[in-house]
């Protein structure tokens, strides 16, 4: 049973207040706000003194590794670094062992979440194993809960089969489709971006065109079926530049950017060895530029972290044998107000709209990333500006090491975590 929380001292940052505010908590909800001191709510107390509080964060793009790939993460350790990240929900992505594609499975994973300190939620592929040749039933799939749909680290190549999957989920409210942008036969075997690193290492290169190929076409298609579209982990400025068109134009296209392609380049290849490899690959210097000011001007709607742990056994070998992909459920929120609003070029109101509430809305996930008010269930995340630390694989609770930001410090993180009511971290530590 809930007992009573008293949240303290802190900053309310959601959206549309940003003040001083005191929030009383009961039974799972926000039962008072009021100015500091001025709570008439008894409880067990949260220390939020100099620190901002804030909906709980809400990432859209995470590998779980559940089913089939349990040595890497699952969903409890998963769950774990999304908690100590300050994330109180996230989607899980569908290119698992056997692939997540229909109700029975989906009801698995969503079995094994329970009682995990964040709520997971489970993306459902487009199509049948993720083969491109046969859609799923989104219907189904939708009745149990399933608003997001893609076949992540694949993408769906044909035009007509994709045209037919959004004009299968055009009645069904909140549903999207999401493509990991990248055609296939231009980055088949392709190991890093296309460019003047990939020819110096003698490696086959992911073209940047290749994104900007299927962002413009499904772009498209969403115009012709008034389907609604989300581009996932857009890495260039040549696709960022189709999603500002389709914005424009009134489509419903939105796009996310993790926070490694907002940061990092090619150039950091060589520099990270293994843990700077993943798909679609770091690119250019104007590309960051490009994402980075799109982010901070709205262009961009949401940062994702893209999660993508793999068992040092995976990661461990050289460029051409690694697995692709990097962790960062736990260290979003540091790398983005170390990156954009500790350095002034994001409000803490913008930095919460980019990683809550805008993802919630994408994702069709109701009860996260909303006004801090009277009667909201409380999902909500207390962020320390002034506590800095510094990355260390090795320390993070995933199961897997394979950060890129290993060795380096951010201000900010973390203090506290509270999901539906109930305390999960507590002073950066999880709450056993």
């Amino acid at each position: 049973m809930n007992t009573n929380l008293v949240i303290t001292g802190g900053r309310l940052v959601d959206g549309t207040t940003d003040k001083h505010l005191d929030i009383g908590i009961a039974d799972g909800r926000i039962v008072e706000l009021a100015q500091p001191g001025e709570l008439a709510l008894q409880g067990e107390v949260i220390d939020a003194d100099g620190a901002y509080v804030m909906p709980g964060l809400v990432d859209i793009q995470v590998h779980f590794r559940t089913p089939g790939g349990e040595e890497s993460e699952d969903i409890q350790s998963g769950a774990q670094g999304a908690a100590l990240g300050g994330v109180t929900a996230c989607v899980m992505m569908p290119n698992t062992v056997p692939t997540i594609d229909n109700v029975a499975i989906v009801e698995d994973v969503r079995a094994l979440s329970l009682g995990a300190p964040c709520d997971v939620h489970s993306s459902a592929a487009i199509t049948v194993n993720r083969e491109g040749e046969r859609l799923v039933n989104f219907k189904e799939l939708y009745g149990v809960g399933v608003r997001v749909f893609t076949d992540d680290g694949w993408v769906v190549d044909s035009e007509a089969l994709m045209r037919q999957a959004f004009l299968d989920i055009r009645d069904l409210p909140d549903a999207v489709l999401s493509q990991h942008a990248e055609e296939s036969q231009m980055v088949e075997g392709g190991l890093i971006n296309e460019g003047v690193v990939s020819r110096r290492l003698g490696l086959k290169g992911r073209p940047r065109e290749a994104e900007a190929l299927i962002v413009k076409r499904d772009i498209d298609l969403a115009r012709e079926t008034n389907g609604r579209y989300h581009v996932l982990h857009m890495s260039t400025l040549m696709a960022l530049e189709h999603v500002i068109a389709a914005k424009l134009e009134g489509l419903r296209v939105t796009a996310e950017v993790t926070p490694q392609h907002l940061v990092l380049t090619e150039d950091d290849v060589e520099r990270l060895g293994t843990s700077g490899k993943m798909n679609p690959p770091l690119r250019l210097l104007e590309d960051v530029e490009a994402l980075r000011a799109g982010l901070i001007c709205g262009d961009v709607d949401a940062v994702a972290t893209d999660h993508a742990p793999h068992h040092p056994e995976l990661k461990g070998t050289s460029l051409v044998t690694a697995a692709p992909g990097m962790l960062g459920v736990e260290t979003m929120a540091s790398v983005i107000w170390s990156e954009f609003v500790e350095t002034g070029l994001m409000s803490p109101t913008d930095f919460v709209k980019r990683l809550s509430s805008n993802p919630a809305k994408i994702a069709g996930i109701k009860d996260h990333g909303n006004q801090v008010k009277v009667g909201s269930i409380a999902n909500l995340a207390v962020f320390d500006p002034t506590q800095s630390w510094t990355v260390r694989g090795a320390d993070l609770v995933s199961k897997s090491i394979n950060t890129p930001w290993e060795g380096r410090s951010f201000a900010g993180r973390i203090r506290h975590t509270v999901l539906a009511g109930r305390p999960v971290v507590i002073d950066s530590s999880l709450v056993s």
